[in-house]
């Protein structure tokens, strides 16, 4: 492949609903320009996006794929995401390193909630939108019904670009309203537009020029003068109000039979902007943290982002954007961000699919990856050790469903760590961590698929087997009101025995505060190397709470008296009457139990709104608020996390899987006391159970 220029790249991310024919597209595109010489299937694992193992068995995309199209003396990258909902963090990823979002909507199906969710992605970094009715062949297409779903569900100014001739298998091309001609069959050919389609088309046209004549004043008062405006006109005044986000043009095709791709390459290559059309990037220096911009440009210094990692048999492979300078092969560069670290970059590649391509250099705005390059890792910049710049991680949400997993044999649990890291390196929605509570391993992400395939990829990428439950719950424990105890530790064997005598007051500090220490023994009671090992004890016994053996929190110890041996005494004894006297006084301190509680936001239609809060009642939430975005209502609750273990499906049935929903951790709150002696009872006979 040659070279290519900043001005002659073009970085378009595809986002859609799983099923709306994302890849398909893509495999077209690289038949049609003599990549393959057979275009690629998805549903019989050819397609060359959909190269993992789970992707080909599921024959659906679960990570974004990159393909280099040239066209028109323009080099396309083009990223082709996920559709599924669980994979929003890929569709995140890419959204950052493009100038445009195509958004594909399956022309039978119209907008479905995986559309919403991209469509609401990239409006959030304003990026330009363009709408492709896709598979317009298929059987029951309605353009009317399409366009009004499009009207109804998504948020936007929409203008066609094209009309459609035909729908359904009578699909035959579409009717260019710039050039004013008919596009027909697999190769495009030109025609005159059908009879009955020219009363449709001068009134799209006319409302075209109108929307291209609102770019600016200029052209405003021109159509004013004249009623119309030349072709190169409406194509400037389109890409104005396109890039500003103000306007969202509509294309058709069908990428199976291969009819209107080569329209929808031209549109795109008309108003798709370059990299340096976008504005400046921003940066945050090494030195004093402070920002600076820098026009995309050769000129600018080096900062290449790194915006995915993945994992491949010959090594770890960085996806990296250039945002400014040129990336050159056998360079020594550094990794600001997570790394902070000196790295190598020894071969550049292009990648297509899985199909790597040796490049010399990737100038300003192109994508391309690096292997084995150290310790650098996703939302790392790679820059010149002297001129280091730092750009803002990716925004990711909070992971909203969990599950505990464990090794299945010895060799498992030995590399457990490093792999369930190399799993989250590679997926930055994918979350785990040990929870001390439960003394469970617990993976987080997006749901239930996602964590299906984290689950299946360590076991064929790196050969970890595991097997997976649903996650306890980490309570605490805590104490409500002030008790006092007294504890002597005797042990007498023959020979030197152990004495320890403690007094220790208990005290509730709040939930904030873990654990706190004070010692009020005065006159030498207690030696100051006891009174230590006496913290050390009472530390050991926050480990396992009274009620159910869940950690304690919100505790303040004081030791206030004690008596020790002159010969029998030792810091052994003293951490045994500390820890035996913490669990006696805590036990007439009102021990309560304390879970987790979450702060979640619902996004739903307006319809549900009645439901969503019917059914928050049910799992003890306290809602915070409603409000109303459009078309949707939003609901913000707290709510025990015990309550929310099984919400995702809840609400996907609740809401025809038109809900979604985020959550993060707010605080430990009490166990309502009408529940706590049912919970610590159940606690206590699973406890039993495992032992």
């Amino acid at each position: 492949m040659k070279e290519y220029k900043t001005e002659q790249i073009r970085n378009v991310a595809l986002i859609s609903h799983n099923g709306a024919g994302k890849t398909t597209l893509v495999e077209r595109l690289l038949f049609n320009t003599n990549v393959t010489t057979r275009m690629g299937s998805v549903q019989s694992g050819t397609a060359a996006m959909d190269f993992e193992e789970e992707e080909i068995a599921r024959n659906s995309s679960v990570t974004t794929a990159v393909a280099p199209i040239e066209w028109q003396n323009l080099k396309f990258n083009v990223l082709d995401t996920p559709g599924y909902a669980d994979f929003i963090g890929e569709v995140n990823s890419a959204l950052c390193v493009v100038e445009a979002a195509l958004v594909l909507v399956e022309a039978v199906a119209g907008v479905e909630v995986g559309t919403e969710i991209v469509w609401q992605a990239a409006g959030d970094l304003n990026l330009p939108r363009i709408l492709l009715v896709n598979k317009m062949d298929r059987e029951n297409v309605r353009v009317e019904r399409v366009r009004n779903s499009i009207n109804e569900n998504l948020n936007g100014n929409f203008v066609n670009l094209q009309l459609p001739i035909g729908e359904g298998p009578d699909f035959k091309g579409v009717i260019d309203l710039i050039a004013m001609e008919a596009l027909l069959g697999e190769k495009s050919e030109r025609g005159p537009i059908p009879d009955d389609l020219v009363d449709a088309v001068e009134e799209a046209r006319l409302e075209l020029i109108e929307a291209a004549a609102e770019s600016d004043d200029e052209l405003l008062n021109k159509y004013f003068e004249e009623d119309t405006l030349s072709d190169e006109e409406i194509v400037r005044g389109l890409q104005i109000r396109i890039n500003s986000g103000e306007l969202t043009p509509i294309l058709y095709s069908a990428p199976e039979p291969g009819i209107a791709i080569a329209p929808v390459m031209d549109m795109l290559a008309k108003l798709v902007p370059a990299p340096n059309q976008r504005g400046p990037f921003t940066a945050k220096t090494a030195d004093n943290n402070e920002e600076v911009s820098y026009e995309v440009s050769d000129n600018s210094p080096l900062a290449a982002f790194i915006f995915k990692t993945r994992e491949d048999p010959y090594g770890k492979m960085s996806y990296l954007r250039i945002l400014g300078g040129v990336l050159e092969s056998d360079s020594r560069l550094w990794a600001m961000g997570v790394s902070d670290a000196e790295v190598r970059v020894g071969s550049l590649q292009i990648l297509r699919g899985k199909d790597q391509i040796s490049t010399p250099r990737l100038h300003s705005g192109d994508i391309g990856i690096v292997v084995k390059m150290g310790d650098a890792v996703t939302n790392d910049t790679v820059c010149q050790p002297n001129h280091k710049l730092q750009l803002a991680p990716i925004a990711q949400p909070n992971p909203i469903f969990s599950i505990a997993v464990h090794p299945i044999t010895q060799s498992d649990t030995a590399k457990m760590s490093q792999s369930l890291n190399r799993l989250a390196i590679e997926d930055p929605t994918l979350k785990w961590h040990m929870e001390k509570a439960t003394r469970e391993t617990i993976m987080s992400g997006m749901g239930t698929t996602h964590l299906d395939i984290a689950v299946k990829k360590a076991r064929s990428k790196f050969g970890l087997g595991l097997s997976t439950s649903i996650p306890k719950i980490p309570y605490r424990e805590t104490v409500t009101k002030t008790n006092s105890a007294e504890y002597t530790h005797k042990k007498q064997t023959g020979g030197a025995g152990q004495y320890a005598r403690v007094f220790l007051r208990i005290e509730s500090v709040g939930d904030d505060e873990e654990f706190s220490f004070a010692s009020e023994v005065f006159g030498g009671a207690i030696s100051a190397p006891f009174v230590a090992a006496t913290e050390k004890g009472c530390r050991q016994a926050l480990e396992g709470g009274v009620l159910a053996g869940y950690p304690m929190t919100g505790v303040k110890a004081v030791v206030y008296d004690g008596k020790e041996h002159p010969v029998d005494s030792k810091e052994i004894a003293f951490q045994t009457a500390g820890r035996e006297g913490f669990k006696k006084a805590v036990i007439g301190a009102n021990p309560v139990m304390l879970e987790p509680i979450y702060e979640v936001t619902v996004t739903v239609p307006a319809d549900n709104m009645g439901d969503i809060l019917g059914d928050m009642n049910t799992r003890r939430a306290r809602v915070l608020g409603m409000d109303q975005e459009g078309t949707k209502s939003v609901v913000k609750a707290e709510v025990p996390l015990a309550e929310m273990q099984n919400y995702l499906a809840d609400l996907r049935s609740m809401t025809q899987g038109r809900g979604v929903f985020s959550m993060k951790f707010l605080h430990y709150g009490r166990v309502p006391t009408h529940l706590q002696n049912d919970l610590v009872a159940k606690l206590r006979k699973e406890q039993e159970e495992e032992n």
